[in-house]
């Protein structure tokens, strides 16, 4: 399972400028790509602007699903970078969709449990469903089957799906009420919203929404259906939104398992890994049948952009 034999690092003006003519479109997770928790990376706007400037399309796909696309839009804000909602998806929404358009869950009269962040309600809110759990902040309090709120009246008889992603302030009450969901198999599906075992921050790796999902998944003995990237579902979603010639879309990401994965596997016209992230040159450049290769890869953005300034 490899994207190609000879991955081609980007070091020259002439090879950074062949890289942005070959594609019109180009697909870019964002933490470990374009930023670093707060820390936007060096010449991120510019690298951005100048794709603009060349009639490039942009749109922004995260596994993150702890913001809604609205929250993205100001953090991008943040940085002096202008995007619009609808070039963002999230592995929340993802899942948002998966819940409408594959579960056929019916608005106002179904429900949802989130075990994550408010980025999965808020988006499961705009496709008018409601949800339970997330960031209610009764599941902060000590667990106590005989006290908590959320069972002593009994389960909500409507929820029929659990919708999991990260969640920085996982506890016990949360892994509890939701392993009570997912034990009702016949009634309640289980989505997963993305699998990265970890994700990168400032100078340090911590455990990301793969790791907590597994953790309900191992004590409800049940599979998700995961639908953030390296999924397939979400790839075609974007490419039908916006009516996307794969041969002349790129995707541009820091782990080769999901976001390298996202692009071979979805037979687009070119991949970048940036090693801002998560990879190594030395994984970049392995040929293995545990991971795809990227066509391109560059130290970060901000090189490939001082490279066509040269």
């Amino acid at each position: 399972m490899t994207g190609t034999a000879t991955p081609i690092k980007i070091t020259t003006k002439e090879v950074a400028n062949d890289f942005l003519n070959r594609y019109d479109t180009f697909l870019f997770d964002c933490d470990g790509v374009l930023w670093l928790g707060n820390h936007v990376l060096p010449h991120t706007k510019e690298f951005l602007d100048t794709l603009a400037a060349l009639g490039k399309k942009t749109i922004f796909v995260t596994n993150n699903s702890t913001k809604s696309r609205l929250s993205y839009t100001k953090k991008f804000a943040s940085f002096g970078i202008t995007v619009k909602e609808e070039q963002i998806f999230t592995s929340g929404y993802a899942s948002a969709i998966y819940v409408r358009d594959f579960l056929k869950l019916q608005p106002g009269k179904d429900k949802v449990w989130v075990f994550g962040e408010t980025g999965i309600s808020e988006e499961l809110k705009k496709m008018g469903y409601e949800s339970l759990g997330g960031a209610d902040p009764r599941l902060q309090t000590p667990f106590d089957a005989s006290t908590s709120p959320f069972l002593v009246d009994g389960l909500d008889e409507d929820v029929r799906a659990v919708i999991a992603g990260l969640d920085p302030n996982i506890n016990y009450h949360k892994l509890a009420i939701t392993l009570q969901y997912l034990q009702q198999k016949d009634k309640v599906h289980f989505v997963g919203t993305n699998v990265d075992s970890t994700f990168p921050q400032k100078g340090y790796t911590f455990p990301g929404a793969g790791s907590m999902i597994e953790s309900i998944a191992f004590s409800s003995g049940r599979r998700p259906a995961y639908c953030g990237k390296p999924n397939m579902n979400m790839l075609n979603t974007i490419v039908s939104a916006f009516d996307l010639e794969k041969s002349k879309c790129c995707m541009v990401g820091d782990r080769l398992n999901t976001d390298m994965k996202f692009g071979v596997e979805g037979k687009l016209g070119g991949t970048l890994l940036v090693l801002s992230g998560i990879e190594t040159e030395e994984r970049a450049l392995e040929i293995s049948e545990e991971h795809v290769n990227p066509k391109f890869f560059a130290e970060k953005l901000g090189d490939i952009y001082e490279l066509t300034k040269q």
